[in-house]
């Protein structure tokens, strides 16, 4: 039983960490979340290895453990610079490749965020993305359209269009 668990989790964890990465431009919290996750999987192996979809869930709590840590972390920068002089620390990078792409995405509404990564980053079909997320399926195929619309209206630098001249 171990061993299933140690497989699971070198195929599941860059996949969860990538989405959590590129969700909060945090690694630090990325990591942090991630390992939460895989922790309490591990716990709880016995349950969550006969389920439908250990993935769904392993990210699922992922990213429960991610909202946390960004809210506690958000709650400890107000405070400190209350109390403290100079801006707060500020933590690593989201992804490397193409940044002005991950802010976009950053930018989009919280739904249509999660599930853009959920799909590009940990290549999940739309039905492990809509038990991930708690929704259906058409729900995804829908979060999905308005963000690929959201991100070409935002990334959009008029290379395209053609100028006629006078």
């Amino acid at each position: 039983m171990e061993g299933a668990f140690d497989a699971w989790y070198r195929a599941e964890h860059p996949r969860v960490l990538g989405v959590c990465v590129a969700l909060s431009g945090d690694g630090d919290a990325a990591r942090d979340a991630t390992d939460e996750a895989f922790a309490r999987a591990l716990d709880r192996w016995k349950r969550v290895s006969v389920m439908e979809s250990p993935a769904a869930w392993v990210q699922t709590v992922a990213l429960n453990c991610l909202r946390r840590i960004l809210r506690r972390r958000a709650h400890e920068r107000r405070a400190a610079t209350r109390w403290l002089a100079g801006p707060p620390r500020e933590s690593i990078a989201g992804p490397v490749a193409h940044p002005e792409v991950w802010a976009a995405v950053r930018a989009l509404p919280e739904r249509q965020r999660l599930a853009t990564v959920l799909r590009y980053v940990a290549d999940l079909p739309e039905d492990e993305i809509a038990r991930a997320m708690g929704v259906t399926r058409g729900t995804v195929s829908s979060c999905l359209a308005a963000a690929r619309r959201s991100l070409a209206a935002l990334l959009d630098d008029g290379a395209d269009t053609e100028e006629t001249v006078p």
